[in-house]
């Protein structure tokens, strides 16, 4: 087995970052589903005439307009900003599994998430790669019969619908023109900010818990370590 005295690296700083990120991801989500419903009041409004004076009503609709577009701004500032740390975390927790001793990994650190950027493998190889950082951070000992968390398949399952709704989303919105296809929009909208919510509690559970078991680890490998080198140095003492 590694000395992971050596090569561990402390992901403390790095995950408390994915953290607030998260906890970012789920008050934007949280913002935005207050916003869209008013937009969709507002969509309501006008589909059953209820403003009378034009002007009233195109000042409302640039208000609302207004909203979305400063909860999207902040919306990309997150994500992008999320996507850049959680999969640095991704690659250093890969690394650190190898350095507790686990060998034989399907996944080098590179791979754990050069996939998410490759067509169609996207679908599947990253959840095997989270899994394999699960397993092997939990135990480095016959790792592959290693039972994954009921978390993993929860988190990889709202990703991908998340992914899907988000393009069914976009094509909708660019050929919307009448009310009640801005409506249906709006309304899949706030779907898809609850997928969100839900997707981001999920990461922020894995990630806490991956960081523990490999912490806790690290350190009661340390203390098998220091042991002898404290024994050997009370011996010297004591001749």
């Amino acid at each position: 087995m590694k000395d992971s005295t050596v090569g561990f690296k402390d992901s403390q700083r790095l995950t408390q970052w994915v953290k607030i990120c998260l906890y970012a991801q789920i008050i934007v989500a949280i913002i935005s589903l207050l916003t869209t419903g008013l937009e969709y009041k507002f969509l309501y409004d006008v589909q059953n005439g209820v403003y009378t004076s034009q002007e009233v009503a195109v000042s409302d609709g640039e208000a609302s307009d207004f909203r979305q577009n400063i909860v999207l701004f902040l919306y990309l500032i997150v994500i992008l900003t999320s996507a850049f740390l959680i999969l640095r975390w991704i690659h250093r927790a890969n690394y650190n599994a190898r350095q507790l001793g686990a060998e034989n990994m399907n996944f080098t650190p590179g791979w754990s998430i050069g996939f998410y950027f490759i067509p169609i493998l996207t679908l599947w190889k990253p959840y095997q790669a989270m899994r394999e950082i699960w397993q092997t951070s939990k135990t480095s000992e016959n790792w592959m019969i290693e039972e994954p968390s009921w978390l993993l398949p929860i988190w990889w399952t709202l990703w991908l619908i998340s992914n899907f709704l988000g393009r069914v989303i976009y094509k909708m919105s660019t050929s919307a023109e009448e009310v009640h296809q801005m409506m249906d929009v709006n309304l899949l909208n706030q779907l898809s900010n609850v997928l969100d919510i839900l997707l981001a509690m999920s990461l922020f559970l894995i990630v806490d818990t991956i960081h523990k078991m490999q912490s806790n680890r690290h350190e009661s490998n340390n203390s098998v370590i220091d042991e002898p080198q404290v024994s050997l140095i009370q011996d010297r003492e004591l001749i």
